[in-house]
């Protein structure tokens, strides 16, 4: 088999099938979703298994592979396209990608809403408000991610909505401590996508697609960015302890993001710099914060 045969053949599109649900995102939607849940009902049973196979792979496949889809011609000027932080999917391989984030998907939130069953209907309106998010952020006709602003808010419901499930499902209480914390945690996902929007001002532009970073300009975004990082950290101060102590995480971001906060336009590509350190920072930040989330089950 030639080279060419082996790039057009079964396993390479099956591969970039997957690589458009940037696996190293995974853990971004499906650990959200699995510590609350856990932490609500303190077991492990078959909606956690679903949910978070759910949440780890179809629910990626379905927000990052149709916004691939619908961004091809922006992608084909965007140099970071073509790896772990965005697959540049060949035309041939659209209708597959969004069949494939269909297929899977379908069942799983079938058995999820069986699994969940009438007990917590509030559940299955977040459910759909998440599902929803993940389309209108890029299909034709919606397109949240090209109104300023209303792109990040949209974004972060896209982290922050599985959550926000595991809890509804698992019959939370939502006291005032536990919405502090989901609104940090929104707050760092807007934050994390106005950061991530700023490297992407000069295709965007190019391609005529509106972002938040497009519309107030590459520094401004950035300073909202450090602005809603420091207020994700003030709310964790009004969580139950040791959640307090999470304030502190939010300084890795600010640390990768100061250095742009003064970026102009024509350079914003310079902050890819600071995004693969925000990369990097996720996974230590979701560390510690796994730990103190071991703590908080063990002291309260």
């Amino acid at each position: 088999m030639t080279a060419a045969e082996a790039r057009g053949g079964p396993a390479h599109r099956a591969g970039q099938v997957l690589l458009s649900s940037r696996p190293v995102s995974w853990i971004n939607t499906a650990f959200p979703f699995a510590a609350a849940y856990v932490l609500t009902t303190g077991r492990v049973d078959a909606l956690l298994v679903v949910g978070t196979l759910f949440f780890l792979v179809p629910y990626n496949l379905l927000m990052y592979g149709v916004n691939d889809v619908f961004d091809y011609e922006s992608d084909l000027r965007n140099p970071r396209k073509g790896g772990a932080e965005g697959a540049l999917l060949d035309p041939s391989l659209h209708r597959t990608v969004v069949w494939a984030g269909i297929v899977t998907a379908a069942p799983l939130v079938a058995v999820m809403l069986w699994l969940g069953g009438t007990g917590e209907p509030g559940s299955w309106l977040v459910l759909a408000v998440s599902l929803f998010a993940v389309f209108a952020y890029s299909v034709p006709g919606l397109r949240f991610k090209e109104r300023p602003v209303l792109d990040s808010v949209t974004s972060s419901t896209h982290f922050a909505s599985p959550a926000v499930y595991g809890l509804a499902v698992a019959g939370a209480d939502f006291t005032w401590p536990l919405i502090a914390l989901l609104t940090a945690f929104f707050f760092w996902g807007m934050a994390s996508h106005a950061f991530g929007a700023v490297q992407d001002v000069v295709p965007d532009r190019e391609a005529g697609i509106a972002s938040i970073a497009t519309a107030l300009g590459a520094a401004t975004t950035v300073r909202i960015a450090l602005g809603l990082w420091a207020a994700a950290g003030l709310l964790m101060l009004a969580t139950e302890w040791p959640g307090p102590l999470a304030s502190v995480l939010v300084i890795p971001y600010l640390w990768a993001a100061w250095p742009y906060r003064s970026v102009t336009d024509a350079a914003s590509g310079a902050s890819n710099r600071g995004w693969r350190h925000f990369i990097l920072i996720n996974y230590v930040v979701g560390f510690l914060v796994t730990m103190l989330m071991i703590w908080w089950a063990f002291v309260r």
